[in-house]
């Protein structure tokens, strides 16, 4: 499992649960990349071009000012680096709206400063002016935000975009497009609320893989807390036709560490049932099987090439693009070392 590695110091990340205080999706997102971008002269990608794809052999008539002198160098060969405009990116964004999407854990975060209110009952204001509050959000809307800051984030690039969600069946299908108003659209398509039960992770990965003409960028956004023998197949059928994948595994830290302490009834927001559980007589067992279904899908996408990534919903946002970056280039890599062989 790839684990994200922040490029500078985490207090310059925005707190995901003051980000959560933005209603609307689209200027979250936008809050999201102005500190992604802003950041990123700072960080280990600093002299890589975020638009670089890969190099492709000099034509007469090519403009030389792309030339890599070093490659040539090294190989005694002319080679033009290409980027994503000249390449035409195609990336579709699979965002998992299922019941089990909307479990989520409370946070209490401080009260922005100057807001003149009182935290909740019991809270009171702190020494320094503020209060805190209670800040709840699901798995669902962190992972709507993280969709929706890569959407804007490859808009800015001039790249296509788009957007499958899904439950048990496909509730949104836009294709990949770049033209005025897509954008806005895609927004509006996140901003729907949960509406199925199960999830059939196998339909929305048929559907690329049906309509997807040109390659592109597969990013798949769920908690994938289903059969990982069926994702697998799906995931390989999508690499045979060249698509590049990226899995990124949205959980709430209370799912990841099981911090429940009493004994209470849990309910399964997809099944309906109710579950008497004893949560010290239950722990081991629970994460025992959760490293395993864990492992599992791990050596599943490793097997295919495919990175993935886990993020909890108490981890900034920006780190997604990280990831996304962190894959891009080094697929990019791995191309240019295949044709230089």
């Amino acid at each position: 499992m790839t684990t994200a590695t922040p490029a500078h110091s985490r207090a310059s990340y925005i707190d995901p649960a003051a980000l959560m205080r933005i209603k609307n999706l689209q200027l979250r997102a936008k809050a999201v990349v102005e500190g992604f971008l802003s950041g990123l002269h700072r960080s280990p990608y600093h002299g890589f071009s975020v638009e670089f794809s890969e190099y492709r052999q000099y034509t007469p008539g090519d403009d030389p000012r792309y030339l890599d002198w070093r490659l040539y160098a090294r190989s005694d060969r002319y080679y033009l680096k290409r980027f994503e405009e000249e390449t035409n990116l195609r990336c579709y964004l699979l965002v998992d709206l299922s019941r089990s999407m909307g479990f989520g854990s409370t946070r209490t975060v401080p009260r922005p400063s100057g807001s003149g209110l009182r935290g909740h009952a019991g809270t009171g204001p702190l020494p320094n002016g503020r209060g805190t509050e209670t800040v709840s959000y699901d798995k669902a809307e962190y992972a709507k935000t993280v969709a929706a800051t890569i959407a804007y984030f490859l808009t800015l690039q001039r790249d296509a975009v788009g957007l499958i969600t899904f439950d048990q069946t496909i509730r949104d299908y836009l294709p990949a497009r770049y033209r005025s108003g897509h954008l806005h659209r895609l927004m509006m398509c996140l901003e729907h609320q949960l509406a199925g039960t199960e999830t059939d992770l196998g339909l929305p990965l048929e559907q690329v893989a049906r309509t997807a003409r040109k390659r592109g960028v597969v990013v798949l956004l769920s908690d994938l807390l289903a059969p990982v023998e069926q994702l697998e197949t799906k995931l390989g059928y999508l690499r045979s036709q060249g698509h590049e994948v990226i899995v990124i595994r949205v959980l709430d830290p209370a799912e990841v560490n099981f911090t429940f302490q009493d004994e209470a009834m849990f309910f399964d927001l997809e099944s309906g049932r109710e579950l008497y559980v004893d949560p010290q007589a239950m722990r081991a067992n629970y994460q025992q099987r959760f490293s395993e279904h864990a492992q599992d899908l791990s050596r599943a996408c490793s097997s295919l090439g495919i990175d993935v990534y886990d993020l909890t919903t108490d981890q900034p946002l920006e780190l997604a693009l990280f990831d996304l970056l962190n894959s891009r280039m080094r697929r990019g890599r791995q191309v240019t070392r295949r044709r230089r062989v």
